[in-house]
């Protein structure tokens, strides 16, 4: 099992086989609903506001962010929507998670990936 992250305005659509998710708290600038190819948007797994503004894309504090924010996916609501995630991981095909940050390297997207995969057997 794979889980992938893509950036909505890079997305090359949907493959056979995909679960694909939207993990951003806001939906995506300049982005119609009808144009996105989404299966879900699980606002539920984004990182807290408070969070998202504490570490506002500084590379510097990506460690602890990432901390932070794997400290909250433990947490509800997202906790659920985290397991039945691993669950799909688990079993059945790929995995996109689609977010609109510039920087998918330093970003919320790969810290869920990351999670998810681990939790995979990935």
């Amino acid at each position: 099992m794979a889980v992938e992250v893509v950036r909505v305005y890079e997305d090359r659509r949907r493959r056979s086989g995909e679960h694909r998710v939207l993990v951003d708290r806001m939906w995506p600038r300049g982005v119609q609903r009808a144009a996105l190819d989404i299966d879900e948007w699980a606002k539920e797994v984004a990182p807290s506001t408070e969070l998202r503004r504490w570490y506002s894309h500084d590379p510097g504090r990506f460690c602890e962010f990432a901390s932070r924010y794997r400290a909250e996916l433990d947490l509800d609501p997202g906790a659920a929507v985290v397991e039945r995630l691993r669950a799909f991981a688990r079993g059945r095909g790929h995995l996109v998670v689609l977010t609109a940050t510039r920087d998918l390297g330093h970003s919320g997207a790969a810290v869920l990936a990351e999670v998810l995969a681990a939790s995979s057997g990935k």
